[in-house]
């Protein structure tokens, strides 16, 4: 490309983009600290590449989220997932350089895709999962609610797979981890994840018009009656406040589902005999953060609805120490606490 009549210098042209590539990464990076500490636990264990990778992957994630619970009128909303989803269409045809004043976030992320090959589908399905929260999406049953968790999080799975690095046998005749498979638990771990904030966030989603709940389980647990699903949320608020006498039971729909969660945490745990020593502990470490916050929601389910239950920094840090050492012995359930 010429400029002022002169031929531009190609190194100083690769260096410029390499610049602003960095650049991007690190503010997907303070994104990532700023806004995701749980993950970024498990995130800072990989290698700076692929960590790096991971955190253009979560800004973009967060952006799409941000769209989803912002305060934007429903058509705006959708608009801008429609620019979202067109610049999905378009990642990677850059190169692996970051154009000047570039979305710092996408050229990240084309960055990322071009080293990685990450999935686009998987992140279009994220982008499919916020619109059924922009369009106000209820679950009547709970494999509905499953559809939606893979969308929003058990696809952001399979696109941190394409990061991690996979597991090469260690013997003779021991068979290569399967890709498919590994999607599938990654599917699954995601699921888990998402339960857990689902549960986390009961009150707090109620408060703003949202029941993820299954609609069958809430007639189950006798806090709505046929026909009174509109009324879920206003509902949930009231107990969660103190209104009614259905505290009790709406514990024991959270334990319900929370032993659900925990079911797709033991299946989606696989995952680490997959992936390679620092992708594992990885792994552990944010399944880990997330399986004891859990725990803690399960055993005072009274105490969640009523405040954002979160672990203490040095909790986590422990959690992610326990998890490297658990890589190096492939000993995964116990590094979260399961007994056999």
């Amino acid at each position: 490309m010429a400029v002022s009549g002169r031929r531009a210098d190609p190194g100083r042209t690769v260096a410029s983009d390499l610049k602003l590539t960095l650049a991007a990464y690190r503010h997907c990076e303070s994104v990532t600290r700023a806004q995701a500490a749980n993950f970024y636990y498990g995130i800072r264990l990989l290698p700076p590449p692929r960590r790096r990778a991971m955190c253009a992957v979560y800004a973009f994630a967060r952006r799409v989220d941000d769209i989803g619970d912002g305060p934007l009128p429903r058509e705006e909303k959708l608009r801008r997932l429609d620019v979202e989803a067109a610049a999905l269409s378009a990642l990677g045809a850059s190169g692996l350089g970051a154009p000047a004043g570039a979305d710092p976030v996408l050229a990240a992320l084309a960055d990322a895709h071009a080293r990685f090959a990450l999935p686009q589908g998987a992140l279009g399905e994220l982008i499919d999962g916020v619109r059924m929260d922009v369009d106000g999406v209820a679950y009547e049953r709970f494999d509905d609610l499953v559809l939606y968790c893979r969308r929003v999080a058990g696809a952001i799975g399979r696109v941190c797979l394409a990061i991690f690095d996979t597991r090469t046998p260690a013997h003779a005749g021991e068979r290569a981890p399967d890709r498919i498979e590994a999607e599938k638990l990654a599917d699954d771990l995601g699921v888990a994840l998402q339960l857990t904030n689902i549960l986390r966030d009961v009150r707090e989603d109620a408060e703003n018009g949202r029941v993820y709940l299954p609609a069958e389980d809430l007639r189950r647990f006798g806090l709505i009656a046929a026909g009174e699903e509109e009324r879920a949320p206003a509902v949930l608020v009231g107990i969660a406040h103190g209104q009614g006498g259905e505290l009790e039971w709406l514990q024991a729909l959270i334990r319900f589902e929370g032993a659900r969660a925990q079911t797709w945490f033991r299946r989606g745990l696989a995952l680490g005999s997959t992936l390679d020593r620092r992708s594992a502990a990885c792994v552990l470490a944010m399944a880990g953060i997330y399986r004891r916050l859990l725990d803690r929601i399960e055993a005072d389910p009274a105490r969640a609805l009523h405040e954002r239950i979160s672990l203490p920094a040095s909790e986590k840090a422990w959690v992610a120490a326990r998890s490297v050492l658990a890589s190096e012995r492939r000993s995964f359930g116990k590094a979260l606490g399961w007994r056999a």
